[in-house]
């Protein structure tokens, strides 16, 4: 080869002419490239494949610790998403250095590519700032993990059940069935109704007549049962509490009792609850509150009895205009 190339270097690469002088400042290039440039890129190289590894290990390691401690398959699909999305950007990221580093190293011009994409990366932030927004923010709903897949919400003015969640939209069905598809970044408050328990406050309203202490009981009795009960054992997470009366409206007295379950599970026991409760007051003759009900209680502190009723309105009064016998309107 070192023959071959001195036999070139005798002919048209001779020393003094001009391909001789190409070849002599491209040898001078590769060796600036490998004395200058090449340890340089060497390093940055070295640099991307340790944050590479690094970035892999993490998000292995997420993975890793959600599927030995989330709560159900749905976090940890959760977690993979998330995941996903930051192993990716990392990579576009690292390798977006990478790529610049090395165009300035071999002598590209960087600054019109970078002001093209100064400008394209402003247009698209203004015309994508929704999008942008809806992501950053699915990030931040599962990085904390404010619901999940299954949970009763309430978000945006809507409240149902998240049927499916990604980093842009969140969808949602109601009670009565309607789907809702809500953008992430419209998501400021959440109300998850599925963590911890539920509490549910059932008013009984019992007639003014009635022996408070006995109703006290009564209830006491009927919320035990339901808590007791075959189907409602394991739903309770503590006792019923009855806490006595709490109101007096005209001849209604209003008991609440208060029912603690499990997240959502309360509207069941409520409903027993309010069944026994109408069969306990037509068992003991007790009438239920009624705010407009008026009657008479006193007595007369002399004679000891009640008062006499009053006496009846005549049927006419002679005071009162005769009314016409005729039709005005037809004169008849």
């Amino acid at each position: 080869m070192l023959l071959d190339f001195l036999a070139l270097r005798a002919g048209w690469f001779a020393q003094g002419r001009f391909l001789g002088k190409v070849l002599d400042e491209w040898v001078d290039d590769v060796q600036e490239f490998i004395h200058t440039k090449l340890p340089h890129l060497l390093l940055i190289a070295l640099i991307a494949f340790v944050l590479n590894r690094l970035l892999r290990l993490i998000t292995a390691r997420m993975i890793y610790i959600a599927e030995q401690h989330a709560p159900g398959p749905t976090r940890v699909s959760q977690v993979k998403t998330l995941a996903g999305v930051i192993r990716t950007t990392g990579l576009a990221v690292i390798g977006s250095i990478v790529g610049l580093q090395f165009l300035a190293a071999v002598g590209v011009n960087l600054s019109p590519l970078l002001a093209s994409a100064g400008v394209a990366g402003v247009a698209i932030g203004l015309a994508a700032q929704n999008i942008v927004k809806d992501v950053l923010n699915g990030v931040l709903i599962l990085i904390e993990d404010q619901f999940n897949v299954g949970d009763t919400v309430r978000v945006a003015g809507v409240a149902g059940v998240v049927e499916a969640m990604t980093l842009r939209k969140t969808s949602i069905r109601d009670a009565d069935g309607t789907f809702y598809v809500i953008p992430n970044s419209q998501i400021t408050t959440v109300a998850n109704l599925s963590v911890g328990y539920s509490v549910a406050t059932v008013n009984v309203s019992v007639d003014f007549s009635a022996n408070p202490d006995k109703v006290l009981e009564m209830l006491k009795k009927i919320a035990m049962e339901v808590r007791s009960s075959e189907p409602f054992r394991d739903v309770f997470v503590a006792d019923p509490q009855i806490l006595g009366v709490d109101q007096v409206k005209g001849s209604e007295i209003i008991f609440p009792v208060v029912f603690k379950t499990l997240p959502t599970r309360q509207y069941a026991p409520v409903r027993e609850f309010r069944r026994r409760v109408r069969l306990a007051l037509e068992e003991h003759h007790l009438l239920p509150g009624d705010p407009n009900r008026i009657f008479n209680t006193f007595v007369d502190k002399v004679t000891g009895s009640k008062p006499a009723a009053q006496e009846a309105a005549p049927e006419h009064d002679p005071t009162a205009i005769k009314a016409p016998d005729g039709n005005p309107f037809s004169g008849e």
